[in-house]
């Protein structure tokens, strides 16, 4: 294992989203809660995945991707979001803070993707001809992220502060392709346009006509994007299906919402948050477990568990 990596180095990645796992944006205004696109249980009246009819799918049903995502090119999206991961690669290498290929928990994160990756073809034709990429960096935050066109990234905090199993490490994987998946950054870059610039200026970007500007606009705009309550449970639970179908168990994602209860003591209210509460996220995780329940079943379990991730060395003087 190349020593050229330093687990406690904290790294400074001026390239990294700020949306992901672990963040939560507050919003001081926001105290009514967004209108949901999601549909659980027997509803059948809500949108379906592709051209599969309702009821003829087993899952979780999360209905149509917004129309916001059209509004956006997905491919100048997903380039931009390559060239912001390069560019967070150089920066962490400088510090120290990517982790080579043969590191233990890089091998760890690269199976545990390796398995949820197929199954997530069926929720965006996309994602076969995406470059998924999985890296690991040096940062205490308890945060991982999947930008668009499927570059993973897990900071070592999450991993070692909440000791995770595999489990719960495939819980956070799955929700965060389930980002990508299922476009939020384009939905949330359609949005904004409409609303800071009118209809007419994103009509214009779908031109294009600099296609060097506009790489670097929505690379800004990956950087500063927040997820709505919506986006995230929806994530949660097109997250806990992908888990299941690569054989891990949907319902940790209870056991990894009371080890996040618990580091967050003090975190603002829901009606404050743009996410989620622990408690909520987990009474809508516990709810939609029938639906997965069978997929995990029949599923191929994984043949090998990896050890959880070692603690940061004390740092002396």
């Amino acid at each position: 294992m190349s020593t050229n990596f330093d687990a406690g180095a904290d790294a400074h990645l001026p390239s990294a989203p700020r949306y992901g796992f672990g963040r939560c944006e507050c919003r001081g205004c926001a105290a009514a809660q967004p209108q949901r696109r999601l549909f659980t249980g027997l509803l059948a009246a809500g949108g379906t995945l592709a051209a599969t009819p309702l009821w003829a799918r087993e899952g979780v049903n999360v209905g149509k991707k917004s129309w916001a995502a059209d509004l956006v090119p997905a491919q100048q999206v997903e380039q931009a979001a390559a060239q912001q991961y390069v560019q967070m690669q150089r920066e962490a290498a400088q510090q120290r803070a990517l982790a080579p290929a043969n590191h233990p928990q890089v091998i760890r994160l690269r199976e545990i993707a390796k398995r949820i990756i197929p199954h997530a073809y069926e929720w965006n034709p996309r994602a076969k001809d995406w470059r998924w990429e999985v890296n690991l960096f040096a940062s205490q935050q308890l945060n991982a992220f999947c930008m668009p066109g499927g570059k993973i990234a897990f900071y070592y905090g999450i991993l070692e502060k909440l000791k995770l199993e595999d489990d719960e490490v495939a819980t956070i994987m799955g929700h965060e392709v389930a980002h990508a998946l299922r476009e939020h950054a384009r939905e949330r870059m359609g949005k904004n346009g409409l609303t800071r610039l009118g209809a007419n200026v994103v009509s214009s970007l779908l031109g294009l006509g600099n296609v060097g500007d506009a790489l670097l606009g929505m690379g800004s705009q990956l950087l500063t994007l927040t997820f709505s309550r919506e986006d995230e449970t929806e994530a949660d639970l097109v997250g806990m299906e992908l888990a299941a179908r690569a054989g891990y168990d949907p319902a940790a994602g209870v056991s990894l919402w009371q080890k996040m209860g618990q580091v967050s003591k003090g975190a603002p209210p829901q009606w404050l948050s743009t996410h989620p509460s622990g408690p909520t996220r987990i009474r809508d995780i516990e709810a939609s477990l029938p639906q997965v329940a069978g997929l995990y079943q029949r599923a191929e379990k994984p043949t090998r568990r990896f050890e959880i991730a070692p603690p940061i060395p004390v740092r002396q003087g």
